[in-house]
């Protein structure tokens, strides 16, 4: 199951969108005609952001042809989502072309939404590097960044007092006192020993930096704290 719903969403230079269907054909038999892929994308998410309206679509590869009569009967049952996201999900999927006389507003406006987003991303990896105690690989795509944070060890047995996961702790002292809402790395399996957090770059760009500045003022806070 590939979640592909970020596919336009590429800052990295140099870097680009590979599908698993177009990966998978490459690799050639028998994985090209054995191996069952779904792969999924949404309105929702990319730089459309449309999250209001849900539209989506899957499409299956190689999918077992009971399986698939069995997923069709599944879809036909159930009430279909509501018209203004179909309506939009055709025009994600059927973009204007440059025949078109909206195509160069088009372009012009779904460049400024990605070049908006890269710069939002280039800015948290800076601030967060900035920080002792908080590292940020560069983010690369999508619409979220997964610095590390050194936590002190006063910090890690406080936590293990109150039943948490140390970023858990940190997460929810966040919250506590400055409002930041941030989901703990230990949800997403991260190496043991380490800890990390996730965070949107959806914010505006004030909005982002400002948030950005109280968050590296509150880990100087916490660690100082626990030390």
């Amino acid at each position: 199951m590939a979640d592909e719903v970020y596919q336009d969403n590429v800052y990295a230079e140099g870097s680009q969108f590979h599908s698993f269907k177009k990966v998978l054909m490459e690799m050639g038999p028998p994985y090209a005609l054995q191996q069952e892929l779904a792969s999924f994308h949404s309105v929702s998410k990319g730089y459309m952001g449309e999250c209001g309206f849900r539209g989506g679509y899957v499409e299956v590869v190689n999918m077992d042809a009971e399986v698939q009569k069995q997923m069709g009967k599944l879809m036909s049952v159930r009430l279909c989502p509501p018209v203004p996201g179909q309506a939009l999900l055709d025009m994600v999927v059927s973009p204007p072309v440059p025949s078109e006389p909206s195509f160069k507003q088009f372009q012009a406006e779904r460049q400024e939404v990605l070049a908006e987003l890269a710069a939002k991303a280039k800015l948290t990896e800076q601030i967060f590097n900035e920080a002792p105690g908080i590292h940020c690989n560069p983010v690369q795509g999508a619409m979220y960044s997964f610095p590390r944070v050194q936590l002190p060890p006063r910090a890690v047995r406080r936590a293990q007092e109150l039943g948490l996961a140390p970023d858990m702790f940190f997460c929810l002292c966040l919250l506590e006192e400055t409002g930041i809402c941030v989901v703990p790395g230990s949800g997403f399996g991260q190496q043991e020993g380490t800890y990390h957090f996730r965070m949107t770059i959806l914010p505006p760009m004030e909005k982002l930096r400002l948030l950005l500045e109280k968050l590296r003022h509150f880990h100087a806070k916490f660690t100082n704290e626990y030390s």
